[in-house]
């Protein structure tokens, strides 16, 4: 049994750590995961493969494991898994949300289940929680590297609020620093539980001004995590862009503007360390539309 499953990067618009409400957009980063499934005919069971090698992390273990045991009840004596990513790890742009969907997909297409984007969705975050890769689950990321365009979630209850699309006309320049963040569980203690700074994101994302929300929500996430972005915001919007922060818990930095404007922005970016680079939005991800 053979299936594929594919999910994309995303941006956040307003982290979910300070109310447990978040926003993330999808964008056109993907990780594209290849699954070999053989069913159990003496009851022996072998290790799963995973290449490359590196991507045989306890998460993706877990996830396929979760998924074949879920999705398979019959019983898979091996399981082979290939990650192919252009997602950069730990760095924000929701890496984990985009391959554990990725497998939960390839594991159901393999297997000739069909689960709607919000089943793939709530079972990544659940995964995340369990691994503690998460501190919320990231439902709204896992979600967004789903269906794309705006999606604005409570991940306490793994519940879709509102969704909406990207304008067009619209690209992202991208900085990626080098680094990574910290886990998630740890840096929550970082964040203020309920600021108004942060309800004022959430209000601006339900209201479908996301550059406002992701403005607002990159004020406190450069404030809890120690960032200097407040210069380079106030520079990029000299330069067109409609809003622009960090990603996640960092350090990669998105901004957001004009298609036309775009190399302007990634002029204004910190040309090192790190690298530089422009994405498109994901119009709409392997998974299709909502529900």
């Amino acid at each position: 049994m053979h299936g594929v499953g594919e999910a994309t990067a995303a941006i956040t618009i307003v982290n979910a750590l300070p109310t447990g409400i978040g926003a993330a957009v999808g964008i056109g980063l993907r990780t594209r995961v290849e699954v070999t499934l053989v069913r159990s005919g003496s009851g022996r069971r072998s290790e799963p493969t995973v290449r490359p090698a590196d991507s045989s992390t306890p998460l993706v273990l877990v996830a396929l494991a979760t998924s074949v045991g879920r999705l398979a009840p019959d019983g898979v004596a091996a399981a082979g898994l290939t990650v192919r990513t252009d997602i950069p790890s730990g760095v924000g742009l929701k890496s984990s949300s985009a391959v554990t969907s990725a497998i939960v997909l390839a594991v159901a297409n393999a297997v000739g289940r069909t689960l709607s984007p919000t089943d793939i969705a709530r079972s990544s975050a659940e995964i995340g929680r369990a691994t503690g890769v998460s501190a919320t689950g990231a439902f709204d990321d896992a979600l967004a590297g789903l269906v794309g365009g705006v999606v604005l979630t409570d991940n306490r209850q793994d519940r879709l609020l509102h969704a909406f699309g990207v304008d067009p006309g619209l690209a992202v320049a991208l900085w990626i620093p080098p680094g990574t963040h910290p886990p998630a569980p740890d840096a929550r203690t970082r964040f203020t539980p309920e600021p108004p700074r942060a309800r004022a994101a959430v209000e601006a994302a339900r209201a479908e001004r996301p550059w406002e929300a992701m403005e607002l929500n990159s004020a406190l996430v450069e404030e809890a995590m120690g960032y200097s972005y407040r210069g380079l915001r106030e520079r990029l919007r000299g330069r067109g862009a409609v809003g622009s922060g960090a990603s996640g818990l960092g350090p990669a930095f998105a901004a957001v503007g004009p298609r036309e404007r775009i190399g302007e922005l990634l002029a204004e970016l910190p040309a090192s360390p790190g690298r530089r680079c422009s994405v498109d939005f994901s119009s709409n991800g392997a998974a299709g539309g909502l529900p």
